[in-house]
């Protein structure tokens, strides 16, 4: 005779695994050509001079450089101004001022 109780079965317990999204180079870092830039769903970031965007709304370098982070507005498809941030890859890294 058993002295536990059957344990039952249950619907919970399952996760999908991790897709890894988000920045992988950051901004004033080297980047080389081909070299991925950011991993993302949809287009949180939009991509600027010498960035393109791949069928899985990856962005990538096109050029060897330093990568630059912007925020711009710009008008949507309704004539709203809405802020988009841009990823864009110069050739001369640019000194960006610290604030305290």
């Amino acid at each position: 005779m058993a002295h536990r109780k059957a344990g039952g079965s249950t619907q919970l317990g399952r996760d999908s695994i991790s897709k890894r999204l988000g920045v992988k180079i950051f901004g004033n870092q080297k980047v080389s050509t081909g070299n991925i830039i950011v991993r993302q769903r949809g287009t949180k970031f939009h991509p600027g001079e010498n960035v393109k965007r791949g069928e899985d709304d990856t962005l990538f370098a096109l050029k060897n450089g330093f990568v630059k982070f912007t925020a711009k507005k710009v008008r949507n498809y309704t004539g709203k101004l809405v802020k988009r941030r841009f990823v864009s890859v110069e050739e001369k890294m640019v000194k960006t001022a610290i604030k305290k």
